[in-house]
């Protein structure tokens, strides 16, 4: 096979690369740009740092800018894999205005990470504001999967159920905490609830008038030094944790779609 052989000339090459620049100048959401600037959503500890994946740290150590709920708590995170990177706040409270700065930021061919407090974000934390306006603006949104209280306690509650509900915080005030747990409890399905130490013994009283037999598993503190369990009945539950002089911690509550036997 005979090779053709062409030869350009430095004049040639001089306005390739001239109007190379000029195409990136005039365009500057094009090829380049998109290959380089990413969002990934990464999921970090719930208390115990230790897991932290390694494909977390290796993102948030080459990202141009970390945005998390809260940037103080997303701090001692970093200083504790020794980062040091921008930071921007991106919470509930400011998630639109937040989103818009960090759509600008990808704009310009960065990389952007995002953390919420604990956990995975976007379940009952910030987060799905800026993923889908990331994704619908063209980006690619990534996730680094990492812990979640929904699924650390799904594994050790022990229940059978096929269909499970994530369902967080329900309301603060009563009525509508109460109408919310009897749709829960009629659907054959379990599901999962958070609850703060200040409501957690009003939350199983509630769910004990409905259904006082039903399965439940409750976590507290998952993951950190005085983490416990506690399974059984509802009114089981609602008793030993009723001997407490004081609840102290974070709820995570498992409740099976299914009575005990």
């Amino acid at each position: 096979m005979q090779r053709s052989i062409i030869n350009i000339s430095p004049t040639t090459t001089t306005m390739m690369i001239s109007l190379e620049l000029s195409i990136i100048a005039l365009f500057p959401l094009n090829l380049y740009t998109l290959v380089m600037a990413v969002l990934y959503i990464i999921g970090t500890p719930i208390g115990n740092l230790g897991d932290l994946t390694l494909r977390a740290i290796e993102i948030l150590k080459t990202v141009d800018l970390v945005a998390s709920e809260d940037t103080r708590q997303t701090l001692k995170l970093l200083n504790h894999i020794g980062v040091r990177v921008k930071m921007l706040s991106c919470r509930a409270q400011n998630e639109d205005s937040a989103t818009a700065k960090v759509i600008s930021r990808l704009n310009l061919g960065e990389t952007v990470a995002y953390c919420s407090d604990a956990g995975t974000p976007a379940l009952s934390d910030p987060g799905a504001v800026l993923a889908g306006a990331a994704a619908r603006a063209g980006f690619d949104v990534i996730p680094i999967p990492g812990p979640s209280a929904f699924a650390a306690l799904l594994s050790v509650a022990g229940g059978r159920d096929k269909t499970v509900i994530f369902e967080g915080f329900l309301s603060p005030k009563p009525g509508r905490r109460k109408s919310r747990l009897r749709e829960l409890m009629a659907m054959d399905a379990g599901f999962v609830l958070y609850e703060s130490p200040f409501r957690v013994l009003k939350l199983l009283g509630d769910i004990a008038e409905i259904d006082c037999e039903r399965y439940i598993c409750i976590g507290r503190e998952m993951t950190k030094i005085h983490e416990e369990y506690t399974r059984g009945s509802v009114a089981e539950t609602l008793e030993i944790l009723g001997q407490k002089k004081e609840q102290i911690g974070e709820f995570s509550i498992y409740i099976s779609g299914n009575k005990v036997k």
